[in-house]
């Protein structure tokens, strides 16, 4: 008797005739997602201003509590998370079940992505958007629509324009990365009146802690009575712990449920949960941060300004820089001109903004030197 071989036993076609195991249709097309940068040939010890990281640190109270449990790295985390999930109820006056933990934000639009975007389906975001949704998106077999940003803001008619049947997910970050703006109240409350209630509408929160305007919401109120509204917080940005990626979302019972069966267990380290029920603890840090970015972030505006360069109005801990551009390198050149001064900042030409450079807000020294390094760059 003959033996069988591959091509007896499965049909020809599809991905059975490559000669080595094949991504499914779409992957490669994917642009991996690229971080700030956290090197410079040549410096040492640069001063890294490229990732939105919180300048200050991170809370003593954090930081006591990750080597209190330095004992248990041999164990296996609460996969629930009970104790971070329960304290993060308690501090924002939620349902602790509605809580969904991931590793970092990031995570939970993957989840989101991967249980409501099949292939056929699409989303919808701001054309600066954060691309870590479109990635999510792509790699669950949908595609992405962009809605224009003029003056780099979320433009709610723009974003209902983009809505079709086949969108499943509508993604906003308020305040907006990399640009820095906000969406007001009444505009996310009339952005979600006007979608399907088969759309979920998912509010990134990454950055709402330093926005203070007086018409700025993270959607909280909203999520609490809407079937259809995710709002999602970090403790990257003003906790300072993203080494530790710890996010959290606030869903509907059935959108939490749903995302509970796919959500990997012990997601989220014991260090990591520890030292994020500490940091949400320690108000005093939280209010040293945002008092340091109100202080310095119009001072940066001003001083930019002040050299001739476009800033865009922001609410986060960081600021967008638009140069003047003759040649179509003119960003590209500050930025390699700023590392060779060992400060680190972010090309953001891979969000559609070639001529624009994303900085987190430094200590005092490092503000002051990057307006003189600019001052420098501009006049050579």
């Amino acid at each position: 008797m003959n033996a069988q071989t591959s091509a007896d036993r499965f049909p020809p076609g599809d991905r059975f005739k490559a000669a080595t195991p094949q991504p499914k249709p779409g992957i490669l097309d994917i642009s991996p997602y690229v971080p700030g940068k956290a090197r410079a040939d040549g410096v040492a010890e640069p001063v890294k201003l490229s990732a939105n990281e919180n300048i200050l640190g991170c809370s003593p109270l954090a930081q006591a509590a990750f080597g209190e449990v330095a004992g248990k790295l041999n164990l296996y985390p609460d996969g629930r998370g009970t104790l971070l999930r329960d304290a993060v109820a308690a501090r924002y006056g939620l349902e602790p079940e509605r809580i969904i933990l991931g590793c970092g934000t990031d995570e939970i639009f993957a989840l989101l992505n991967q249980v409501y975007i099949a292939p056929g389906d699409n989303i919808v975001q701001g054309e600066f958007g954060f691309g870590a949704y479109a990635i999510g998106a792509r790699g669950a077999g949908g595609t992405v629509k962009f809605a224009a940003e003029p003056d780099y803001r979320i433009d709610v008619d723009a974003l209902i324009a983009q809505v079709d049947e086949h969108t499943r997910i509508v993604f906003v970050a308020n305040p907006g990365n990399p640009t820095g703006t906000i969406i007001r109240a009444e505009e996310i409350a009339r952005l979600h009146a006007e979608l399907p209630p088969s759309v979920l509408l998912v509010l990134d929160g990454a950055y709402a802690e330093f926005a203070s305007a007086p018409d700025y919401t993270d959607g909280l109120e909203l999520a609490r009575g809407a079937a259809n509204v995710v709002v999602t917080h970090t403790f990257s940005k003003i906790h300072g712990l993203a080494a530790l990626r710890v996010g959290w979302a606030y869903a509907p019972a059935a959108v939490a449920d749903a995302v509970e069966r796919v959500r990997l267990p012990f997601n989220t380290s014991i260090p990591a949960q520890a030292a994020a029920v500490a940091a949400l603890g320690d108000e005093e840090f939280q209010a040293r941060s945002r008092a340091h970015v109100e202080h310095w972030r119009p001072w940066l505006v001003q001083q930019l300004g002040g050299l001739g360069l476009e800033v865009v109005p922001s609410s986060a801990n960081f600021i967008l820089v638009g140069l003047p551009d003759a040649d179509g390198r003119r960003a590209p050149d500050a930025e390699a001109f700023l590392a060779s001064r060992g400060l680190l900042v972010r090309g953001v030409a891979g969000y559609g903004l070639p001529n624009h450079l994303r900085i987190t807000l430094g200590l005092e020294e490092h503000n002051r030197a990057l307006v003189d390094a600019l001052a420098a760059f501009l006049k050579g």
